[in-house]
């Protein structure tokens, strides 16, 4: 029988305080899902923590910051003496700022250094480093999933959005290469995949896809022009990748980055 469940399972999400991991947290929770939502904004994670405990799920709101191996241990002891291991990872932190995309007013040659660090450290080594923690935990279990988050922007490089993807190539690579490394060296148990969302309307894209108005730039309209469903998707929309990729019903899935997308991967334009 096919199993979908993951009822009991314990899954930590970096960048849980978001508005698309949260709400990842939220619907894994009232799947019977112990969740810890792990984000650098610890009141906002342990208020949305408080929420899925009133609504009869279990969570825990956990800070950390992802650039740095001694907080996510930190983040990871708390985790393991409230759930005693971790059977699912999902390295949700990232995201893009204007200072490292090119602009008319931002140059290529003028994007400070800073900028491009940021964009590039939080999108690939804030899923590398909380991948060594908590995967060393899975590894101890003989047991875990991994589901990291791509982009469309790792297939085609976006316009203007350098670093983040670049970023997300690297994520993809990283993915797989995780995949093979965990079963080569520790486990054949322990499975490493990825998500690649299309378009959803989030603060770190809203300044290039919508008008103050709320109405499309025209980077916006390309974007829906080049989506054949014709709309932006929303978070919860991502969660049934996801439990399928932590489930047992995809227990010979490894190394895959599931595009979720509304067409737009498989759309040429003509």
């Amino acid at each position: 029988m096919i199993n979908f469940s993951l009822k009991d399972k314990v899954a930590v999400i970096t960048g849980g305080a978001g508005i698309i991991c949260s709400t990842i947290g939220r619907e894994m929770a009232e799947m019977g899902v112990k969740v810890a939502l792990l984000d650098m904004a610890e009141d906002k994670a342990k208020e949305i923590a408080e929420e899925i405990n009133a609504a009869g799920g279990e969570a825990i709101g956990v800070k950390v910051n992802v650039l740095e191996k001694a907080s996510i241990q930190e983040a990871c002891d708390i985790v393991m003496k409230r759930f005693g291991r971790v059977d699912i990872l999902i390295n949700g932190a990232g995201g893009n700022k204007p200072a490292a995309t090119t602009s008319s007013e931002l140059s290529f040659f003028d994007l400070p250094e800073d900028a491009l660090q940021w964009v590039l450290n939080l999108n690939l080594l804030g899923s590398v480093y909380p991948s060594q923690v908590f995967g060393r935990i899975m590894v101890s279990q003989d047991s875990g999933s991994i589901v990291n988050i791509s982009s469309m922007a790792a297939y085609t490089p976006l316009t203007n959005t350098i670093a983040y993807s670049a970023a997300k190539a690297a994520i993809s690579n990283f993915t797989q290469w995780l995949a093979t490394h965990m079963n080569q060296n520790y486990s054949k148990k322990i499975r490493v995949n990825a998500i690649a969302p299309g378009f959803l309307l989030t603060q770190q894209n809203y300044y290039l896809l919508c008008k103050e108005d709320g109405s499309p730039t025209e980077r916006g309209q390309k974007v829906l022009n080049r989506t054949p469903m014709g709309r932006y998707g929303e978070p919860v929309e991502l969660v049934g990748g996801i439990v399928y990729l932590c489930s047992d019903a995809a227990s010979f899935v490894n190394g895959i980055v599931l595009p979720i997308d509304g067409g737009f991967l498989a759309y040429s334009g003509v």
